[in-house]
């Protein structure tokens, strides 16, 4: 890159990435049973249902990209972290299609959950068979046992981290079992950051990184996927739906205790706000109620915490140099939507 080159965008980052990995990730897919690939392929936006190619929406491909740009930033080509970006991809969409069957989401990318497409059953059963293949795409390439040891950490982290989030939805608004905010964070760290933390750092395991560098690139991607989570709170009760796909309010309207909620019910200021959650009529009430009472503030403060803890690892570590960058760029891209 000469001097006069401007640095690719987090939407160049991630588009290449995905390039780079579809291809091992559809080889993949393949060698599932046919019906199991379907399922598969309907969940990643390649076909309809009954198989027809399609281009549907798809997810961003943060994962994979992590685990990609965590083999460059070993100074590894970043095809070395193509089984690494096959594995995070596939366990994330398993735990995408059993998310949606227990939180009864009809939708995924503005069409049918696969569990609406095909019923419940096929999809617990298309979910497990892609866990099943992320182990063994990983397990075919990793000479270390250290890199199944992230994916099956991660695993548990994630596991252990959506069932505090079930739980949680029984659990009072006030009082002494009421959730925590700390409470919440744990839960934000092994739902969405264990993953983030376990894709960039087996990149790296792959890549052949000391294993000082594997650690301190796994927290980073925790702390990512902590602040990724918090300022996706935000988003849930503020966003713009033109921008997030979501209804305004939507996190409201299902009386769901994201951080901002949490924070706001703990304050004095809170108010009527027990009483308005999950009442949708009453969701813009309950809005204007989070922000008096600090809620979103305190979303925001949070997520900037762990964006500089994220940064500060990053710059900690020695990395190669466009990886590093790149990696910055897409933590900016993931977590810059309002902060």
């Amino acid at each position: 890159m000469t001097a006069l080159q401007a640095p690719p965008s987090a939407s160049e980052v991630l588009s290449r990435c995905r390039e780079l990995v579809r291809p091992a990730l559809e080889e993949a897919v393949a060698g599932l049973h046919p019906w199991l690939a379907e399922m598969a392929a309907y969940c990643f936006g390649w076909c309809e249902v009954g198989g027809a190619p399609a281009a549907a929406p798809g997810g961003k491909g943060v994962r994979q990209a992590l685990a990609v740009l965590g083999a460059e930033a070993a100074g590894a080509d970043g095809r070395v972290g193509v089984p690494a970006a096959v594995a995070v991809e596939l366990v994330h969409a398993f735990s995408l299609l059993h998310d949606d069957i227990m939180d009864g989401d009809g939708t995924r990318r503005r069409r049918p959950a696969v569990w609406q497409a095909y019923g419940t059953g096929p999809a617990v059963l298309a979910g497990d068979a892609l866990f099943a293949l992320a182990v063994q795409t990983l397990a075919g390439v990793a000479r270390d046992p250290g890199a199944l040891g992230l994916l099956s950490a991660a695993l548990a982290d994630l596991v252990r981290g959506q069932a505090d989030d079930l739980l949680f939805a029984s659990r009072p608004r006030t009082g002494p079992e009421r959730v925590t905010p700390a409470e919440y964070r744990a839960m934000a760290e092994g739902k969405t950051g264990a993953l983030l933390g376990c894709a960039v750092a087996l990149g790296a395991a792959l890549g052949g990184a000391p294993e000082a560098t594997v650690t301190a690139l796994e927290q980073a991607g925790r702390r990512l996927g902590i602040a990724f989570q918090l300022v996706d709170d935000v988003l849930g009760i503020w966003g713009d739906p033109a921008v997030t796909g979501k209804p305004a309010g939507g996190d409201l309207r299902e009386g769901k205790k994201t951080f901002p909620v949490l924070v706001a019910l703990a304050s004095p200021a809170a108010g009527r706000l027990p009483e308005l959650l999950g009442r949708p009529e009453r969701a813009e009430e309950a809005a204007a109620l989070i922000e008096a009472a600090g809620g979103r503030a305190a979303a925001l403060a949070e997520a900037r915490t762990h964006t500089a803890a994220a940064r500060a690892l990053l710059a900690g570590t020695p990395l190669a140099a466009p990886a590093a960058a790149d990696l910055l760029a897409l933590l900016d891209f993931l977590v810059g939507r309002e902060l």
